[in-house]
């Protein structure tokens, strides 16, 4: 679907419709939601759709088979923490699913900032053994991936012994590897280990300096390492009107919280929630049109933050990161089916133009 090799525009389908401004009015999984709202993002022209994690979320490998049926050509990310599944046994899956999907899966290690979220699975690690573990998870994963013949490990939290690694991924040498947090532990596994690094919808500012840590991190290890950066556009005909829009969703927000309709906060401890809210403590509106009300309502409840105007206007904010190097922009809406709609109609195309004419970013073009 992508005009441009280095720009890919992911989107996140779920299996019911809420959000922050809406109540789940179905039951936990849709299948006709999910199937319809899969099918809206490969007819919108996104790329490829995330598939979220939690400890109250069905199970994503099971969700992705589905949405994978559904669709033709619309690639998946999976969302997939360690630590609850070997990681042999998930390199199978994972593979498997590579195969049965013709080619369009790429996996999102989730290592997981907050020990009540992973404390309700079981796993009661410190934050810094959680990233060792998932520094070690990859690396058996990769063993499993691309090994020539049975493989032994032998690393701080797995040890294998003749592991056959004989179901290899479809895409070669593996599927694409997506990682996220902004620590200092995660910069560093981030270097060693994704091919892609994610981070929420922060300031420029903020931006430049978690691409610069993450890039220097990766040439350490003689690699390089590409990013994607996830917001919540909000479209209006004029900017009055798209401002009055975020207005209307966050009334919303607030009066769902208000019911005991609001999701409770699993992010607070993690860092990369924390960033977003240094983002909204410097204003409700951060450079050109950044919006930060909904990340401080929700104390920065993941992919939280928004770019409000015109199509044209925020296609010109979007530019900005793609200076700095984000190739990869994940786009969900409040209005989570009919926003991905939307934006199919004037922003995914404005976008694809406004790259294709701008070549390079400009942090990769004057090196």
């Amino acid at each position: 679907m992508t005009d441009t090799p280095d720009l890919e525009i992911l989107g996140l389908i779920s299996t019911q419709y809420a959000s922050e401004t809406h109540a789940a009015q179905s039951g936990l999984i849709d299948k006709a939601y999910l199937a319809a709202h899969a099918k809206a993002h490969e007819y919108a022209g996104f790329d490829r759709v995330l598939i979220g994690y939690n400890s109250a979320a069905p199970d994503g490998f099971q969700v992705a088979a589905y949405a994978a049926q559904q669709t033709e050509k619309l690639k998946f990310l999976l969302a997939h923490r360690p630590g609850f599944t070997s990681p042999t046994l998930a390199a199978r899956q994972l593979a498997t699913l590579d195969h049965l999907s013709d080619g369009r899966l790429a996996v999102h290690i989730i290592t997981g900032g907050s020990d009540e979220e992973q404390q309700r699975d079981g796993d009661f690690l410190t934050k810094q053994e959680r990233y060792a573990r998932t520094d070690d998870y990859i690396t058996v994963l990769k063993k499993a991936w691309t090994s020539v013949g049975p493989f032994d490990h032998e690393g701080p939290h797995y040890r294998v012994k003749g592991a056959p690694a004989a179901v290899k991924t479809l895409q070669q040498p593996h599927i694409p590897v997506f990682f996220g947090g902004a620590s200092d532990e995660a910069v560093e596994i981030a270097g060693r280990q994704a091919d892609v690094y994610a981070l929420f919808g922060e300031t420029l500012e903020q931006v430049r300096e978690i691409v610069t840590r993450v890039r220097a991190a990766a040439a350490r290890n003689g690699r390089e390492i590409k990013f994607s950066l996830s917001l919540r556009p909000i479209l209006g005909r004029t900017e009055e009107d798209a401002w009055a829009r975020a207005e209307r969703i966050l009334e919303d927000a607030r009066a769902l919280r208000a019911g005991g309709g609001g999701v409770p906060t699993r992010y607070a401890t993690a860092r990369g929630g924390q960033r977003l809210l240094e983002a909204a403590a410097g204003g409700k509106v951060r450079d050109k049109r950044l919006w930060t009300e909904i990340a401080a309502l929700t104390g920065a409840q993941g992919n939280s933050t928004s770019l409000v105007g015109t199509p044209e206007q925020v296609v010109e904010s979007l530019l900005d990161y793609y200076d700095l190097g984000i190739t990869k922009f994940l786009f969900r809406g409040f209005d989570p089916l009919e926003d991905a709609i939307e934006y199919g109609r004037e922003l995914l195309p404005q976008l694809r133009a406004a790259v294709a004419r701008r070549g390079a970013p400009k942090i990769l073009a004057a090196e």
